[in-house]
């Protein structure tokens, strides 16, 4: 099975230790592309990482000796592409992804893998002004709440439609100044679409992807002077670099 090992996702995930932080739909990218291995029981059953404090973490890895190595009670490891990752994911759900290389790792929060997973590996996106109800919702209530979130600096939302399938949907990026993944981020979408933008089943989906202000400040400034449109910002913290 070392056909399958995800090269690319491995070197990603490798730089990211060296302190090159990649942009994170490169990383996403890559591991839908080319998946991860996944380990399991001896009776064939997904193993996670029990927490006691968090749900639990589904685990992956690059390539199945990598993971064999680092885990060692594993029976198997088995491959995953998006379309298994996709069916783990509405089966158990599951809310975090981590995933090893052999120096590196990465966190994927449960939303961002649905988006992914529900898109497809690497689709291109078309990025539109929106005047869509809910969009004009969530923009309203972005000024009224994004300042009950320190470390949330900017957010911006557009009309997304994938190329491929001709899919769209409303996605929110949002910038912030803490690790990721971001508590205040999901935080701060939970409050949205629970109070303030009540999606019902003719509204779009709404997506999110959480950057931090400093590792991706390039991609930030490079969307900011794009065709997005800003929903809200904490003005009176404007960061410079």
């Amino acid at each position: 099975m070392m056909e399958h090992s995800n090269v690319r996702l491995a070197d990603l995930l490798d730089r990211r230790a060296d302190g090159h932080e990649p942009v994170p739909e490169a990383v996403l990218a890559a591991l839908f592309e080319q998946g991860v291995f996944v380990p399991v029981t001896v009776t064939g059953s997904v193993m996670f990482l029990p927490d006691d404090e968090q749900p639990p973490t589904l685990l992956g890895f690059t390539d199945a000796a990598l993971g064999a190595q680092l885990l060692p009670a594993a029976a198997g490891m088995v491959h995953c592409d998006a379309a298994r990752l996709r069916d783990i994911l509405e089966k158990t759900g599951v809310a975090v992804l981590g995933v090893r290389s052999g120096t590196g790792q990465a966190i994927f929060p449960e939303q961002v893998l649905r988006d992914w997973a529900t898109y497809g590996p690497g689709a291109e996106m078309k990025l539109d002004r929106s005047t869509d109800p809910v969009a004009l919702a969530l923009r309203d209530a972005l000024v009224r709440r994004v300042r009950e979130f320190p470390a949330v600096r900017s957010v911006w939302g557009a009309q997304v439609r994938w190329r491929a399938s001709g899919e769209e949907h409303l996605m929110l990026h949002v910038a912030v100044d803490e690790d990721l993944p971001s508590a205040s981020a999901a935080r701060l979408m939970q409050i949205l679409l629970g109070e303030e933008a009540k999606l019902g089943r003719k509204h779009p989906k709404v997506g999110m992807l959480a950057l931090n202000t400093t590792t991706h400040f390039d991609a930030i400034a490079n969307w900011t002077a794009s065709a997005w449109t800003r929903c809200a910002t904490t003005s009176s913290r404007t960061r410079s670099r």
